[in-house]
């Protein structure tokens, strides 16, 4: 049976083998406002996938978090191109991940003076590119 790991642990594993990646363009989208849940529903449908494949994917999403991730998919797509001068016709979604972010704490005021907690979630999106030979 395999092991259930952690969500810190996984999230540390996830880094380090990002870390590792040289000839890799990546790119981490930090601070979206929307859940880490939510947002995990529309990168899973582009891993793997190549990239102009995932844009057309992203494009006709209808979710909100396809707005973020197809900007973060655009700019790890210039970093491999300018940075590691990958070619565009060989790149493929490698990696593609959500972490949780911070969340934002507001309170709602309700009858007879109590309150409820509102929790405004966010997450951090991380995409790594890598060519196919």
């Amino acid at each position: 049976m395999q092991e259930q790991r952690s969500n810190h642990r996984r999230r540390k594993a996830n880094r380090l083998e990002v870390k590792k990646a040289q000839k890799l363009g990546k790119v981490r989208s930090s601070w979206n406002r929307i859940s880490a849940r939510k947002s995990r529903e529309v990168v899973n449908l582009i891993r793997g996938k190549h990239v102009n494949e995932a844009i057309g994917i992203l494009r006709t999403c209808t979710r909100k978090a396809a707005v973020p991730t197809l900007k973060a998919l655009k700019s790890a797509m210039a970093n491999a191109h300018e940075n590691h001068k990958m070619e565009l016709d060989r790149l493929y979604v490698a990696k593609a991940f959500v972490e949780e972010g911070p969340t934002l704490r507001r309170m709602l005021p309700r009858a007879r003076g109590r309150a409820d907690r509102i929790r405004k979630r966010t997450s951090h999106t991380v995409i790594v590119l890598a060519e196919r030979s």
